[in-house]
């Protein structure tokens, strides 16, 4: 075994035995123990990682006492760390599964970092990328789900993949390797237990030869993902296009990809938007005018726009609502918006602006403090340049404005009148005229 061991590492380009510290993460079961047997039969320079989450009471103590007496034989450094894994999963609404996981990988990655390791180790066999397969099945998957555990991911390791659980057993035995058995491996409430003793045996009954087959076809599937990935990714080059933090996609491009759904997936869930959010939007896609339709995943939004698909970060709770004061004596605002005033006084050199960006206005007419703030509903100015008042929103839809836009605009507002579309057009009322004796000049740091 130690010579597959070592030929599996050599064909996946995994450690270096002469130049990596690696960090093995040990529980103490038989499979993490035969790995760390092969990797000091091997001549690596390992230290040793264990976790007590005290989910099993007694057991998990137990556990942790045996590997501190095994690494203290073997000289081997040790670092052990307890967790309080209800409290975490509590706190962060997570499954008992994926609180451990977070934990220990969370405290995997600060002692590589403080102590110059190369490597993590864990001890995930070919089982267990069978059981991963098919659980990724039940849930619903791309084809990323179908891969199984890869051999290397960043700088973790998995050098027993080329393994099966009886055959880590056979070498345990031949070998006297000393280990622990976790009492919950053979509890079936779990699902992963469940697929372990029940259903991966019926699928070895029906095809004696099922470890092989599942461990090529799962090569194969990481060879097609390849392929499909490089595929994917030019297609998201040309589609995606990045400004302000806003990422945008143009309808037309979007509904000639075809089959729409595989690339909507590939695209859509990297924001953490589910296969339910994705039918829907690929739904709408197909329909007619459904601009202003939105969609969350938890930490991003959709909005399906008249020409454009737009994803941007969920905002926080602050938009409309918040507004911000601009007292007369400040020389140079720098919230929400950078913008730099001056009181003129000398007007006989003053030419008007041609740029969206500078504002003046008449001093007087300024009810102060000023109020930049987002729009509201019922909301009207009167533009420079025509007669009369106009409702917001009508403009908005005139210079063909976003959600977005619509929700990222500043109003500059004196009292309750709205003075300045920050950036797009003045209010008539406070225009610079023949009568003006001071002038408020505000330019936009763009």
């Amino acid at each position: 075994m130690l010579k597959k061991f070592l030929q599996y590492n050599k064909d996946n380009n995994l450690f270096d035995i002469k130049q990596d510290k690696i960090l093995l993460a040990v529980s103490g079961g038989m499979d993490s123990m035969v790995m760390t047997d092969l990797f000091l039969k091997a001549g690596c320079d390992i230290a040793i990682a264990h976790c007590n989450f005290h989910l099993r009471g007694k057991e998990s103590d137990r556990d942790e006492e045996f590997v501190t007496s095994f690494a203290k034989e073997r000289n081997i450094k040790l670092f052990t760390q307890s967790f309080d894994t209800f409290a975490y999963m509590q706190s962060e609404k997570k499954s008992l599964e994926m609180s451990a996981r977070d934990l220990r990988y969370e405290w995997f990655a600060k002692i590589i970092q403080q102590n110059n390791f190369t490597l993590l180790a864990t001890a995930h066999h070919g089982d267990d990328s069978a059981e991963t397969i098919i659980i990724n099945l039940l849930r619903g998957t791309g084809i990323a789900g179908l891969h199984g555990i890869l051999p290397k991911s960043n700088n973790i390791i998995r050098p027993m993949l080329f393994a099966s659980r009886s055959d880590i057993a056979a070498y345990a035995e031949s070998n006297s390797v000393k280990y622990v058995v976790d009492s919950t491996n053979s509890d079936n409430k779990f699902t992963r237990n469940k697929i372990r003793n029940e259903i991966i045996p019926l699928f070895r009954e029906i095809s004696p030869d099922f470890d092989n087959i599942i461990r090529k076809d799962t090569e194969r599937l990481r060879e097609t993902e390849t392929v499909f990935r490089t595929v994917v990714d030019n297609v998201k080059k040309n589609l995606l296009q990045k400004k302000d933090g806003c990422i945008t996609v143009e309808l037309s491009k979007l509904k000639e990809l075809n089959p729409i759904h595989i690339y909507m997936y590939e695209i859509l869930s990297e924001f953490g938007f589910n296969e339910t959010n994705i039918n829907s939007i690929c739904g709408i896609l197909n329909g007619g005018n459904n601009s202003g339709k939105q969609f969350y995943s938890e930490k991003y939004r959709i909005v399906i726009d008249r020409k454009y698909l737009l994803i941007t970060p969920k905002q926080q709770k602050e938009t409309k609502e918040q507004q911000y004061t601009i007292e007369d004596y400040q020389i140079d605002i720098t919230q929400p918006l950078q913008l730099h005033v001056e009181i003129l006084k000398d007007l006989n050199f003053i030419k008007i602006p041609k740029s969206k960006n500078i504002a003046m206005f008449d001093y007087d007419k300024l009810q102060f403090p000023l109020v930049l703030r987002h729009w509201k509903n019922g909301d009207v100015f009167f533009p420079f340049g025509m007669n009369g008042k106009q409702k917001l929103s009508d403009f908005f839809t005139h210079n063909k404005y976003s959600l977005l836009d619509k929700e990222s605009q500043w109003l500059l507002c004196s009292g309750d009148d709205i003075i300045w579309v920050v950036g797009e057009r003045l209010d008539n009322r406070y225009r610079i005229t023949d009568k003006t004796r001071t002038i408020y000049r505000a330019e936009l740091d763009s």
